[in-house]
């Protein structure tokens, strides 16, 4: 029996990990390294074998990925459109991440399904077995419940991670595209500069904006739509006021100081915010743990000395 239970525990762990591997995934690492490879060969001069070179993808681009791109083809066929597009704006604004389209997320929410499904079956038949149908079939049914919506679940929270981190370095960053223009930069320069100067969400956010600038697409469309793939109110103000100087012809950079500046003031009431909502949320854990002990240590003399009196023997 402890066996079982061992093994039920790591196929359990097994699923959450894979899921989570393959939210995050490493598909952008292995195309640059495919890439990288295919480079190195074209430079030495050797013939390139691309059937070599696809074998050389790790197992999971080779198998695990495409096959799971069917499985989500299938599911596409019977999936309303709205869900579709409600999946995909997900994944636009969680980043994307792991290149990660509407069939794999689908693919993988059917997989996950019959995993929890399949651990509650085996848990209850095998601990559970005086239930009765209805309560087994309920149970069941619950944990297929969860482990479909466990990746929607997982990507709702990349993307507030996301947004907090964008909120987070949004001050910062204006404050540099204020000083590269102030000194002189453009607005497009000043945004390079930023984007090459930290690794982070925005950063990669402001390199997409100068690659389809590049690419012939006007800024303020390209700011709009950096604005769409984020859904922040900060950055969308500042995109808006960005915008309205050039149209009204506006000087950039006493726009961006007072962005910058409006920008900081708002981070400092978030903190404020969250610093007078840390006394409630300490509240839980002292109802819980904090309080039961303290209640134990008090109470505990005084009741093992009235145990041992006579008093309850009245009772």
């Amino acid at each position: 029996m402890p066996v079982i239970i061992g093994l039920i525990v790591i196929i359990f762990i097994g699923v959450i990990a894979l899921t989570v591997i393959g939210l995050r995934g490493t598909a952008e690492a292995d195309e640059k390294a495919l890439l990288a490879r295919l480079e190195e060969f074209t430079q030495a001069g050797e013939e390139v074998d691309l059937r070599e070179l696809e074998l050389s993808l790790p197992f999971t681009q080779r198998v695990i990925y495409p096959l799971a791109r069917r499985m989500g083809e299938m599911a596409l066929r019977f999936t309303p459109q709205n869900t579709l597009n409600r999946i995909a704006r997900k994944l636009e604004l969680a980043g994307s991440p792991a290149n990660l389209d509407p069939s794999l997320l689908l693919a993988m929410q059917g997989f996950l399904a019959l995993a929890f499904g399949g651990i509650a079956w085996l848990v209850i038949t095998m601990f559970a077995e005086g239930w009765s149908g209805g309560r087994t079939v309920l149970v069941i049914l619950l944990a297929i419940f969860i482990g479909f919506y466990f990746p929607q679940l997982y990507l709702s929270d990349l993307i507030k991670k996301r947004q907090k981190n964008i909120r987070k370095s949004l001050p910062d960053a204006l404050d540099l595209l204020t000083i590269c223009v102030e000194a002189g930069l453009g607005f497009d320069a000043a945004m390079v500069h930023v984007s090459e100067k930290w690794q982070s969400e925005l950063s990669l956010a402001f390199m997409r904006v100068i690659t389809e600038i590049r690419l012939g697409k006007v800024r303020r469309e390209a700011l709009r739509d950096m604005a769409d793939r984020i859904d922040l109110p900060e950055l969308t103000s500042f995109v808006a006021a960005v915008i309205q100087s050039e149209m009204l012809g506006v000087s950039l950079a006493r726009v961006l100081r007072v962005q910058a500046d409006q920008m900081r003031v708002r981070r400092r009431q978030r903190a404020e915010e969250e610093a007078h909502k840390a006394p409630v949320k300490m509240l839980i854990p002292m109802a819980l743990l904090i309080f039961p002990a303290l209640i134990i240590l008090l109470m505990a003399p005084a009741g093992i000395k009235l145990l041992n009196s006579g008093v309850l023997g009245m009772f």
